[in-house]
C-alpha cells in the first residue's frame, strides 16, 4: 500500500504571478488570499500576482505568500483527488505549511506566526551584515572544514553534495576561494537578507519563542518531520520548543527525507511554487516517486495521474 507524503517549499521559491492561474481557474481559492490579507493588513494577492519582485522578496511578504500559495495548491489537489498524506515536511518556513496540513495550527495562526517569524528574522539581519553561500560538490565533512576555516556555519543540508552556509559577510566572502580549493564545483553567494539558520539569528529565535507561547497547537493528524532533528516531531511541546530553534539551526532536509523513507514513505507531492524540493528528494533517494502541484498545469496533471 502506497504511503505518500506532502512537502512544502520555503523562502526563495516565490515568483511574481504565483497562484494567479489557480485562482483564475478556481475563484473559490481567492478566499485564502482574502483571509491572509485581513490577518496581515496588506493585499497579499496583489503582491503575489503583480509584484513588484522587490516587494515579494521581502521576508515578511515572501514567507506568508509561499505559505498561502502552498495551502491553495494542497487544498485544491486534496479536494479533487481525496489525497490523504501519511506524513508531511517542509523546508525552513515550509515546515509551517506542513504543520498546517497536519492540523497542528490553524490557517490564521500560521499567517500570524510567519509574519512574526519573518519580521524577527529581518530585524536580526539588520543587526549585522551577513549572507549565505551555496556549495555544490562537497561532502559534509569537507563543508564543515570550509566553515571552520571561513568562520561560517552550515545552514542547509539540501541533498548530497548540495549545502548552504551562513555567516558574517567577511566570512561568506572567504568561502568561495576556500571551497573551490577543497574541490567544490560551485560556490554561489545567495541574494538573501542575511545569515538565516545560523547563530546570528539568535535574537529572532528569542522573540519567536516568546510569541509561540500565544499560539494554540493541536496534536498532528500524521507525522511532521522536524528540520532541527531530522526526524518526526514527538509531541506538541516538542514542536513549540523546536520551531524557534529552527531559525538558528541547520535545516536537515537530507535527514528529513531519509527518515520519511525509513518510516515507509514511498512518494511525495510537493505543493507550492516551484519544484526544487521534488528534485532534492530525487537526489537523496531515487526510489521515491515525486510530483508537484504549483500552478494550473501541474495541478491538472497531478489530478489526472491520480485518477
Amino acid at each position: 500500500m502506497s504511503k505518500p507524503a506532502v512537502i512544502f517549499p520555503g523562502q526563495g521559491a516565490q515568483a511574481v504571478g504565483m497562484g494567479k492561474d489557480l485562482v483564475d481557474a478556481h475563484p473559490e481559492a481567492m478566499s485564502w488570499f482574502d483571509r491572509a490579507s485581513e490577518a496581515l493588513g496588506f493585499d497579499l494577492a496583489e503582491i503575489c500576482f503583480a509584484g513588484p519582485a522587490e516587494e515579494l522578496t521581502r521576508s515578511d511578504r515572501a514567507q506568508p505568500a509561499i505559505f498561502v500559495h502552498s495551502v491553495i495548491a494542497y487544498e485544491l489537489y486534496r479536494s479533487q483527488t481525496g489525497f490523504q498524506p501519511a506524513a508531511a515536511a517542509g523546508l525552513s518556513s515550509g515546515e509551517w505549511a506542513a504543520l498546517y496540513a497536519a492540523g497542528v495550527v490553524s490557517f490564521e495562526d500560521a499567517i500570524r506566526v510567519l509574519r512574526v517569524r519573518a519580521e524577527a528574522m529581518q530585524a536580526a539581519c539588520e543587526n549585522v551584515k551577513s549572507g549565505m553561500v551555496s556549495l555544490i560538490g562537497l561532502d559534509d565533512d569537507t563543508v564543515i572544514s570550509v566553515c571552520e576555516q571561513a568562520g561560517v556555519e552550515v545552514a542547509n543540508y539540501n541533498s548530497p553534495g548540495q549545502t548552504v552556509v551562513s555567516g558574517r559577510i567577511e566570512g561568506c566572502e572567504k568561502v568561495p576561494e576556500i571551497a573551490k580549493a577543497a574541490g567544490a564545483r560551485k560556490a554561489i553567494p545567495l541574494p538573501v537578507a542575511g545569515a538565516f539558520h545560523s547563530s546570528l539569528m539568535a535574537p529572532a529565535e528569542t522573540v519567536f519563542a516568546d510569541f509561540l507561547q500565544t499560539i494554540e497547537f493541536q496534536s498532528p493528524a500524521f507525522p511532521v518531520y522536524s528540520n532541527v532533528t531530522g526526524v518526526a516531531h514527538v509531541d506538541i511541546e516538542g514542536i513549540r520548543r523546536e520551531m524557534p530553534r529552527q531559525i538558528t539551526s541547520s535545516v536537515r532536509w537530507v535527514d528529513n527525507v531519509q527518515s520519511m523513507v525509513a518510516d515507509g514513505v514511498d512518494s511525495v507531492v510537493e505543493c507550492g511554487p516551484g519544484r526544487v524540493l521534488s528534485g532534492l528528494v530525487k537526489r537523496i533517494d531515487k526510489s521515491v516517486a515525486s510530483s508537484n502541484v504549483g500552478d494550473l498545469a501541474s495541478l491538472e496533471a497531478a489530478v489526472a495521474a491520480a485518477s
